[in-house]
């Protein structure tokens, strides 16, 4: 197995000794980031007011295409940027009601930025929520699509991939069937399935939502998330910025006027540094003929790993802990699910040794990254086995 470890050399050299294995929580950067973090300082200082000139220009275009390759979407225009998906979460759910309660079919698998705004909203009378269990694993793609034939809602919210247990939705065509402007909207959470496994939209990009962005998978970090709008759904949000009508900013302000495309959902100023890493690391990727089809199963190597290392006891108590294979074929997520009551425990003690996993409620998650080689698994469950018996 190549190490690719020299793409890393500065994260790698920052904390000497530390065995890290939360690329799902929180991925190390490549060096490839830093040289794009300095290139937004750069072109800040350089062109300073004219900087959004190329932003919108170069460097949005480019983001725009590197996504829209990764997803296999048409039309990269489609895809608009900001800081974090919840501010997309909110002008997508604001702009689609219509009415006193929504009906919103999700999961109970969902992210916190979802789970927690989605709980206030029906607290206030904004959205009535019906919750799809993710267990039993087997069903569960079924049970949702059930749903959805039972009652179209007006927004079908969930993930592609589940963060806490990695349990996927193989139902992505059928349900994107029911997707229609003046219907049911379909919203697809990917941060756990973006630039983690091979992605093909193609077939429903015109019926779908789609959510993502830099912070795991694609090694950019924070400040790099991304909405593919499908054309003609939401044509004017109704939670909108300067930055939705960039380009007339210096004319006489009249009426509220919308682009076609991705940007209508744009607000305002954000830091765009994320989407310098974003390329940049793109631009790396490519250059070394790292796909995501590639990492992907360089990862899963090192998980099957790890998965027969713990079986066998040489983590120690981590053999205690069910593990949790949510997916009966096709693509894993990037990382081990271990359900045990004492994961958070395991997860603080881990950490306090520069063992670095993390932990939800009671799954303590092990990640997998490029970063990482062959021997970091049994090194890996040498330290466990020594910080937690």
């Amino acid at each position: 197995m190549k190490s690719y470890k020299y793409l890393f050399s500065r994260a790698l050299a920052a904390s000497p000794g530390r065995i890290h294995f939360a690329a799902h929580s929180h991925h190390l950067w490549p060096d490839a980031s830093y040289d794009g973090h300095v290139a937004a300082w750069d072109d800040a200082a350089v062109l300073a007011d004219r900087k959004w000139d190329k932003i919108f220009g170069e460097v949005i275009p480019r983001a725009q295409e590197n996504v829209a390759h990764e997803l296999k979407l048409h039309d990269p225009r489609t895809l608009a940027f900001t800081a974090n998906t919840y501010e997309f979460l909110s002008r997508v759910f604001s702009t689609k009601w219509s009415g006193p309660e929504m009906d919103v079919l999700t999961t109970d698998g969902e992210f916190h930025s979802f789970r927690r705004q989605a709980a206030r909203w029906e607290e206030a009378g904004f959205i009535k929520r019906r919750v799809v269990p993710c267990e039993p694993f087997a069903t569960f793609t079924e049970r949702f699509l059930a749903a959805a034939r039972e009652r179209a809602p007006d927004i079908a919210f969930l993930s592609h991939v589940m963060f806490r247990t990695g349990l996927r939705f193989d139902g992505i065509e059928e349900l994107a069937g029911y997707g229609r402007p003046d219907g049911t909207w379909i919203v697809f959470d990917l941060y756990h399935s973006f630039m983690a496994m091979p992605c093909d939209f193609a077939r429903v990009a015109d019926r779908v939502f789609l959510l993502g962005g830099g912070y795991k998978y694609a090694m950019a970090g924070e400040n790099a998330a991304y909405l593919h709008a499908p054309p003609g759904f939401g044509p004017r949000p109704l939670n909108t910025g300067w930055f939705a009508d960039f380009g007339a900013i210096e004319a006489r302000q009249g009426a509220v006027a919308f682009p076609t495309d991705g940007a209508r959902f744009l607000g305002a100023t954000f830091d765009a540094t994320g989407i310098y890493r974003l390329n940049a690391v793109c631009e790396t990727l490519a250059r070394e003929g790292l796909d995501t089809a590639v990492v992907s199963a360089r990862c899963a190597a090192l998980r099957e790993t790890m998965a027969g290392m713990i079986a066998n006891g040489d983590a120690g108590v981590l053999r205690q802990a069910e593990m949790l294979r949510p997916n009966a074929e096709g693509p894993d997520a990037r990382f081990l699910a271990l359900r045990h009551p004492k994961a958070t425990e395991w997860k603080a003690r881990l950490m306090a040794a520069n063992v670095i996993t993390d932990a939800r409620d009671d799954i303590l998650r092990i990640g997998f990254g490029l970063y990482q080689d062959a021997e970091d698994v049994p090194a890996f469950c040498a330290a466990a086995k020594r910080v937690l018996g």
